[in-house]
C-alpha cells in the first residue's frame, strides 16, 4: 500500500443545496448559516493543527473556499483543482427526487451518493475523479490541509485505508469535523 504524509481533511460546511438535497457537484451553493457554524467547529480543532504549519489545500469551489477563509482563520493556502468535487453531469442541479424520478435505473443502481456522481450521463466518472485525487496526494511531501467535499474526501480516505469504491461509499461524511489520515488509518477530531 503506498504511504502518504499526514493529511487533515475537512469537508466543508453545509451549503443551501445540501439542506435542499439538491445535488451539487460542480455547481455552486453558498454555505447555509449551520454551514458556517460547521466551519467554525472545524476553526476550532484547527488551531493546534495549524501552529504546526503544515500545507494547506483548498477545492476552488466556492463553499470549500468560503469554509476555508473561517476554518484556516486567515492561514494562506493553495486552491487547486484537482480538489474539486466529482462532476456529476446531467445530474446537478436536481434534487434527489427528481433524479429517482428522471433516471430511475440509474437511481436503482447506485445507492449510494459516490456512486451515483459516478454513474451520472455526461459526468466525470469514477475513474477519472479517483485518478485526479490519487495525483494529487502522490504529490504530497510534507503533512498537509485539505478543504474539500465529501465525496472526495470519501476518495481520499478510501485510498489511505486501501478500500474499495463500494467501501469508500459507505465511509461516514459529516461536517463541522476534521478527518485525520496517517499511516493507512483515520480518526475522527470532534
Amino acid at each position: 500500500m503506498t504511504s502518504f504524509p499526514k493529511i487533515w481533511f475537512l469537508r466543508h460546511g453545509q451549503t443551501e443545496w445540501n439542506a435542499e438535497k439538491r445535488i451539487q457537484g460542480q455547481l455552486e451553493s453558498r454555505l447555509s448559516p449551520l454551514g458556517q457554524s460547521h466551519a467554525r467547529q472545524q476553526a476550532d480543532l484547527m488551531r493546534p493543527i495549524l501552529a504546526q504549519k503544515p500545507q494547506c489545500f483548498v477545492s476552488p469551489l466556492g463553499r470549500a473556499q468560503e469554509t476555508a477563509a473561517i476554518a484556516l482563520d486567515g492561514v494562506d493556502f493553495t486552491t487547486d483543482p484537482r480538489l474539486a468535487e466529482a462532476h456529476a453531469g446531467d445530474l446537478q442541479g436536481m434534487t434527489l427526487p427528481e433524479v429517482e424520478m428522471r433516471f430511475p435505473e440509474i437511481w436503482a443502481q447506485n445507492p449510494s451518493h459516490l456512486e451515483l456522481f459516478c454513474a451520472a450521463p455526461n459526468g466525470e466518472g469514477y475513474d477519472s475523479f479517483h485518478g485526479r485525487i490519487l495525483l494529487f496526494m502522490q504529490a504530497l511531501t510534507e503533512p498537509t490541509v485539505v478543504v474539500a467535499h465529501g465525496l472526495l474526501g470519501q476518495v481520499m480516505r478510501g485510498i489511505v485505508l486501501g478500500l474499495s469504491q463500494p467501501e469508500m461509499a459507505r465511509l461516514s461524511n459529516e461536517q463541522g469535523c476534521i478527518y485525520v489520515l496517517e499511516q493507512g488509518r483515520e480518526r475522527l477530531l470532534k
